[in-house]
This record gives C-alpha cells, structure tokens and sequence, in this order.
C-alpha cells in the first residue's frame, strides 16, 4: 500500500464467535462479537525499506469500525526527509453500535440501546438481541425485537434493565438481518458488540464525627447516635478519644523551632525561648522528660490514626536537644552569645548584623520579649544585654510620646495618636516593670484605632498596671470581633485584617496568641479561652507548627499561660466510659501520667449492633475533659445521607437553561457591534426530578470549612447516563481548585488550600441516556490528615427521553 493520502478500504477484523438462532431449521448463522476496542494499533519506530524504497507493515487492527489514520516518516541519508499519510476503513453492511453508560449504581434502573446501520442499498429485516452476563443487570421484559431497516438507514432498539447487585456486567447486542425468506451470509449480513460494564455497590464508606467538652459545669458528656441496619457490619467500627488538654499538643512544636535553619534576631531567640517555658512547664508539673521524648499519648484527641505510628513517627526527633536539661542550657548560652554578637551599639537589634545595621524598635521589642520570658523561666539571661534593650526601647517610646504630644503644635515630628507598635513597646516595656502613664492614656484614648492584636497587647498592661475595669473595656471591645462553634467547642477571632494582612500585626496567629494570653489572666477558666486553645491547636499549618518561628513561638508561650491559668496542666480525674450504659473502660488521669495514660477505646462492628446507641463519659476529680466520637460505616441505606465535622459538604444540580443575551462590543474599525453571547439561567432541580436527554447541568459543591485546611481532594460521584461537557483533566485555570480529573464514575477535585468559610466548586453535565440514577454522595478528604471527612447527600435524578 502506498500512502498518498487515500482510503483504503478494509475487511473487518477477525473477532471472537456467538450464535444466533435461525428460522424454520435452518442452519443459525454463525455472529462475530466484535469486543476487542483500541484508539491506537501500532507504534513501529525501527522500520528499515528495502532496495527499492518499500517495508511492509503487518497491522491487525482492533475490533473498531472506524476509519483509521496511518502516518509514517521516513529518514533518509544526508537531510532527505518525507512524510506520508493515508486512512484505512474498517467496515460492514451491517453495524450494531452498543449505547449505554460508562457505569452503573445497584438499582439504576436505564434505557440500553442498540443503533443498527443498515449500509446496504436494499431494506432489511434485522433481528436484534440484548444479552447480558454477571447477574450484576438485569433486563426488564423481552430481550429480542424485529425491526425493518430501509437501504442506508439505521433503527435505535431500546431496552430496560435494572441494576441488581455489585460486580461487573456484559452487555452484548446482537444484529442478524433476514431477508428473501432464507438465512443471508452471517458475515456478511450481521454483527454483534460487547463491552464490560461495572456495577457499583449503593452505599459508602463514611464517618460521623462529635466533638465535645467537659469543662467545670458538668460531671459528665454523651453522644447519640444510631447505626442504620443496611450496612457492611465488617466495616463498622466506633472511636472514642478522650483528653484532659489540648494544649499540651505545644509540645511536638519544638523539634521545629529547635531545627530551623535560619539565624536572623528573630529566629535565634524563638529557637531556644519556647523549649526553656516549656521544659519550665513540664518540671513544674513534676513530669519526667524522658517520658515526653518517648511519647505515647496524642494530646490532641481530634487526631486519629494509629498511635504507636505516630509515636514512631514522633521519636524522629529523640535526639533533639529539648529533651534534656542540659542541651537546652547549651541551646540558651549559644543564643544569648548570638543575641550579644548581633546587638548594635545602640544596645538594640535588627534583623541581622553587619555592618551598616540599625536597631528597629519591633525587632528589638520581639528579642526584650523573648530575654524576660526566657530569664522568668529559669534561663540564665545576662542583665546587661537584657537592660541594654530595655533601654532602647525606653528612648524609643519617649519619643513616640513627644510626638504624639506634639500633635497639634504641628511641628516636623510628629503624629496624630498612639498605634501598634506603641502598644508592644509599652507591652515589652512593661514586663521589664517600666511605667509610662502618659503611652498608656494615649493607647487607651486611641484604642477604638488599633489593630485587635495591638488591642490584645493593651488588655495585657492595663492587666499588669491593675486597672481592671479598663481592662475588661477592652475585652469587650475584642469580643465583637469574637466567633464561636459550638458544634466543635472553638472559638477565634475575626479579624477583618484584609488591609494590612501582611504587617506583625496582621499576623493571625500572634493575635490569637495574645488573646489567649490575655484570657488567661482575665478569665482563664471561660469557653471562650478553652476554645480559643483548641483553636489554635487545629489550626496549626504545619502539623507541629503554624505559620513562622515567630508566631509559633508565641503560640507556645500562650498555651503555657493557659495550661497553668486554666488548671489543665494538673489533671486529678477517674474517667469512665460507657457504652449504652455499659462501662467499657475506666481510666485515672493525672499529671504523673499524662503522656502515658490510654486515652482511646475502640469498639469492632460486630459489636456494634443496629439501632440507637449512646457513648457517655463520667469524670470524677478535676480537670477538664475533651472528647471526640468517630463512627466510621460502610452505609447501603436507600438514601446515603450527609456527614461531617470539620468540613462539610453540599451538593447541588442546576438546570441552565439559556436566554437570548447580547451585548456592545467594539468592532474592528471600533464601531458599535451588537454581538450575541452564551448566558443560561440556573435553576435548582429538586430531588427525584425529571430531566430531558439532552439538558445541560451544572453541579456546585458548596463547602463549609471551620478552618484553613491544606491539601484536600473533592470527589464527586457522577450519577450513570451523565457525561462531563469538559473531557480533558488538568489544572483548574485559578479558583479555588487547583487540579481536576475527569473520571468515568466521578470527577476529582484537588484543591491546595482551602481558607476557613464557604467556598464552593463547579463543573458541568450533559444528561444523555435516559432512565433513574443514583449519584452516590461527593465527598471530601484531607490527603494527609484521616480525621477530616465529609460527604454530601446522594442525588435521586431521572433522564427522559428527548426528541428523536
């Protein structure tokens, strides 16, 4: 065959044989089942030409009756090139197209279709079968049916079935035509297509989450629920996990900050501060270190997985420094032999030292922070580096006073009132015992003015300076910034930050840091500080740390605050868990074993019997208590319902439905053009509604999320007989998605970073093979953290038939 951009007409393939059955007894025609599909048939890179230029290629193609593309090149000695090009059909005169959906879902119940061509020029009498093998589908009435089809026609026969079970179905459609009272050539004269469907099972895998809280007004907590009794029992099981703080999670913090390979100011005094509060804290509590470098217990109860995992997972860092009394001495002599060589002989800091380097007054305010934390821990601080700061910012913050003074005489130096890093100087300054009322009535005359964080820092010294009814002022003020969830016992701050997001004092953790720390003094014991922990826990980016050393190190610092103010760093409880009024575990909690205590119960599916059920847990002794249920089933209810804690997860289908729109444009010449564009109407479709082959829909995952979460992916299941407008995977193109797959059964949606709030994410449908479907519930997993699930509710929708 030369290949000069022709066709080329080919005998079909070869294909596997059924059996018909004739008529009158007379022998049954024997029917090829084309069942073998391919897009591409060979790929031959090493082909050598003969003498004369010419190479045969042996090509057995696939079971398609389609026109194929052959293209070859050819290298020749020295630069000759060439190229060529031919198509190659592969056809009968009689063709049976198999239409059905890509997939099923246990009770679908859909229109199968077979589409006869008749190529021949004459009418003919075509028997057409439907058989279908695995048990998985099931036809509903007669599997045979007689059609006329005229010369160069097609018939479309329809048939429903109803999909029984789980498992893998064979479809296959068979054409054999009649005519002239006698059997014709079976190669001829029928054809026959089968293909391998799957049967997914109605049901899924999902888990309900509670989270809840026993703080001082109660003595004991529960949690209801009920197990559906259409289920895979195998697949039940119930998680309990209980713990007497959250915050003591501050301390898998550590290795990071420990570990961090930068050495500006900043880091080298959050490298070793935050390890010498908490080795204060934990010998406060009389605990053995070497217990916490090999910790078995997760604090944070909202965390699952296996916890000898995570304790291996943990020991990475057991020869970290922090673990030892001494090491973390060594770690404090060699930041402060830093912190002296990178002083300025101003005695302030900057960001790093060299020469031409000045001192900045939020650079040296973090490292006089830092030194006074750190020295009232127990470190060993030198009182000339620490006063030597101190007195910077004194200077600093006089004249910061004369210039707010000097506000109305209008001179060179000057400004209107008291801002931000007023309030962290006089913050510093304060702890270092220095007075300055006349900053403190500039900032509490401007305090409507400052960012919440600044807002935080003031609360904290009017607290110091014993002005109470000032102080509480200023919470209150706060607290209209405040949000609470009562379903997961969390409470933060909204920070309306958006315009100046990127300065210290936009951060959000540090002003939820200082908030805690204020808390703390003011009402250690309230929701809001027990939240607020919590909070904070959740929410750190890094799994063990949050944003930057910075914020983290003063995360740590406020947990401490908390766990002291709070009591919760001294459990004294006997907790008792029930099951449906049953004990099932009683555990003793104190500080000597609160690394070590179990702190999980874990009941199989087989105990887990349908019905009703209730976990209870009792505490008797003090310390507060916090407590998380998982309830993970494999769910085949008639209508798979929604789920979720942390994020949660609605699904909604749209009919659009398009209207004329057209709009002014600029033409070439820039003259006014009247142009008509694409525009469509949505409207909700309901639950069981019908729709019409043919209608273009668009799906929108609604997705609430109660924080800022990384890395999570959204799977929407498709319901059977509905197919993507867009067929190609990829990047999202902006949005909040980041990558999306198009997959026969569902459609994935990757997504890097989902901020806290609604979001919401769309995609298109086409309705296109008629019958009743179930589109199982999408659903929505963090890829690096178990814990987070959510699922939406299944959708109940019908395809009609559309005009033919």
């Amino acid at each position: 065959m030369t290949l000069e951009g022709g066709r080329v007409a080919a005998d079909a393939p070869a294909m596997k044989s059924g059996v018909a059955g004739g008529k009158g007894g007379a022998k049954a025609p024997q029917v090829m089942v084309r069942s073998e599909f391919a897009d591409l048939v060979k790929w031959a890179g090493a082909i050598k030409t003969n003498k004369n230029g010419e190479a045969e290629i042996e090509i057995e193609y696939p079971d398609n009756l389609t026109t194929w593309k052959v293209k070859v090149w050819a290298l020749g000695k020295g630069t000759r090139v060439g190229e060529g090009s031919a198509e190659v059909i592969t056809s009968k005169d009689l063709i049976v197209r198999l239409q059905a959906p890509r997939f099923f879902v246990e009770t679908d119940e859909v229109v199968l279709s077979a589409i006869v061509h008749n190529y021949r020029k004459d009418a003919k009498e075509v028997e057409v079968t439907l058989e279908l093998e695995g048990g998985a589908l099931e036809a509903i009435g007669a599997t045979e049916a007689k059609v006329v089809i005229s010369g160069g026609g097609e018939q479309r026969v329809d048939w429903r079935a109803v999909a029984r079970k789980e498992g893998d179905v064979t479809i296959r459609m068979k054409a054999v035509a009649h005519g002239g009272g006698r059997v014709l050539d079976a190669d001829d004269e029928s054809d026959a297509m089968e293909m391998v469907f799957p049967v997914y099972v109605h049901g899924m895998l999902r888990t309900e989450s509670w989270s809840r809280a026993l703080l001082r007004e109660k003595d004991s907590v529960s949690v209801e629920f009920e197990v559906p009794k259409d289920r895979r029992p195998g697949q039940s099981r119930l998680e309990i996990r209980y713990s007497p703080t959250v915050a003591g999670a501050m301390v898998d913090s550590l290795p990071y900050l420990a570990a961090y390979p930068h050495s500006s100011t900043e880091h080298t005094v959050n490298r070793f501060v935050p390890a010498v509060i908490t080795q204060r804290l934990l010998r406060d509590m009389q605990v053995d270190l070497a217990e916490v470098r090999n910790k078995r217990v997760n604090l944070n109860p909202q965390e699952l997985g296996d916890a000898q995992k995570r304790a291996s997972q943990w020991r990475v860092w057991k020869d970290n420094p922090v673990w030892s009394l001494e090491e973390v001495d060594t770690m404090v002599r060699k930041g402060i032999k830093r912190l002296r060589e990178m002083r300025n002989s101003d005695g302030g800091w900057g960001w790093f030292s060299a020469f031409g380097a000045r001192s900045y007054p939020h650079t040296t305010a973090v490292v006089v922070h830092g030194l006074t934390v750190a020295k009232a821990n127990g470190a060993s601080v030198p009182d000339e580096l620490l006063n030597g700061g101190v007195e910077w910012l004194k200077r600093y913050e006089q004249g910061q006073v004369e210039m707010v003074r000097s506000w109305k005489m209008r001179k060179k130096k000057t400004k209107q009132r008291a801002d931000a890093l007023d309030a962290l100087v006089r913050k510093v300054l304060g702890m270092a015992g220095i007075n300055e009322k006349e900053m403190l009535g500039f900032l509490k005359r401007d305090r409507v003015k400052l960012p919440v964080y600044a807002k935080c820092l003031l609360g904290l010294e009017l607290h110091r300076t014993g002005d109470l009814k000032e102080r509480d002022g200023v919470i209150r003020n706060i607290e209209q910034f405040l949000k609470e969830d009562r379903e997961n016992q969390t409470a933060w701050l909204d920070l309306g930050n958006g315009g100046y997001w990127w300065r210290w004092y936009g951060s959000e953790f540090e002003a939820h840091a200082f908030y805690l720390k204020l808390l703390a003094v003011a009402k250690p014991r309230s929701s809001q500080a027990s939240g607020l922990a919590k909070y904070l826990v959740n929410n750190r980016k890094h799994a063990t740390s949050w944003k930057s050393t910075r914020d983290t190190a003063y995360c740590v610092e406020a947990l401490a605050d908390y766990l002291r103010a709070s009591g919760e760093d001294s459990p004294e409880m006997e907790v008792e868990v029930l099951l449906d009024g049953k004990s099932v575990k009683t555990v003793k909690i104190s500080k000597e074993n609160l690394f070590s205590y179990d702190g999980v119960v874990m009941v199989a599916g087989d105990v887990l019997g349908t019905g009703k059920h209730k976990v209870e847990l009792r505490r008797a002794g003090k310390g507060s208590l916090y407590v998380n249920v998982y309830l993970t089933l494999f769910s085949k209810e008639t209508f798979l319902k929604k789920a979720g804690l942390e994020v949660k997860l609605d699904r909604a289908y749209y009919k659009l439905v398009p209207v004329k729109a057209v709009e002014d444009v600029a033409g070439s010449r820039g003259q006014a053009l009247r142009q008509r564009r694409e525009k469509y109407q949505r409207r909700k479709i309901e639950q069981g509604e019908e729709l019409i082959s043919g209608d273009l829909i668009e799906v929108e995952l609604s997705i609430e999320s109660k924080n800022d979460y990384s890395y999570l992916v959204f799977e929407d299941w498709k319901a059977a007989g509905f197919e993507a407008v867009e067929q190609r995977s990829g990047h999202g193109g902006g949005g909040l998605s980041s990558f999306v797959e198009y997959r026969d059964e569902k459609v994935s949606m990757y997504v890097r970073s989902l901020p806290r709030g609604r979001q919401n994410l769309s995609y298109r449908l086409r309705a296109e093979i008629p019958g009743t479907f179930s589109a199982l519930p999408a659903r929505a997993e963090a890829m690096y953290a178990p814990e987070l699930k959510g699922n939406s509710d299944e959708m109940k929708v019908s395809v009609g038939e559309g005009k033919r």
